[in-house]
């Protein structure tokens, strides 16, 4: 089987988009990424949740584990806030990683060696011409994987 027989239509944000309304479509729709297009609609990255939470939540509770402790709940439920005025493309790390992004001619095993090297559950699949044919998510592979 090929990522294009895989491939579903899959939501997208912009690198301009907001990123705490990126925080709410992840949110709304349970997904453990988003599939980032650049400014002339090709995929460009895929933004896995972990990504936001990172920019949104203290650098000090990330290192210490202890300090994240102490924090009560009520302060906790603010840290999205700290994402502001903040767009997706200040959320993508600053070095360099491997694009999470197929030809619709992949394979399942390229699919998941390419998940398991990115560590991004989540693999946007672009036609011949570049543009978007959809994305082949973990549970997907997993449940393709599981079948045969």
């Amino acid at each position: 089987m090929r990522a294009d027989e895989l491939a579903a239509p899959y939501p997208t944000v912009q690198l301009g988009t907001p990123a705490i309304e990126a925080a709410r479509l992840l949110a709304g729709q349970d997904l453990p990424g988003l599939i980032v297009l650049d400014g002339k609609g090709y995929p460009f990255t895929v933004l896995a949740g972990t990504q936001v939470l990172r920019m949104a939540i203290p650098q000090y509770c990330q290192d210490d584990p202890a300090l994240a402790a102490v924090i009560d709940e009520q302060a906790a439920d603010l840290f999205l806030r700290e994402l502001g005025d903040r767009t997706v493309a200040q959320t993508l790390p600053g070095h360099s990683r491997d694009l999470a992004v197929v030809a619709g001619d992949a394979t399942v095993l390229e699919i998941a060696a390419l998940m398991a090297r990115t560590g991004v559950p989540l693999v946007a699949v672009v036609h011949k011409d570049k543009t978007l044919m959809g994305a082949v998510t973990l549970d997907a592979l997993l449940d393709r994987l599981l079948a045969l």
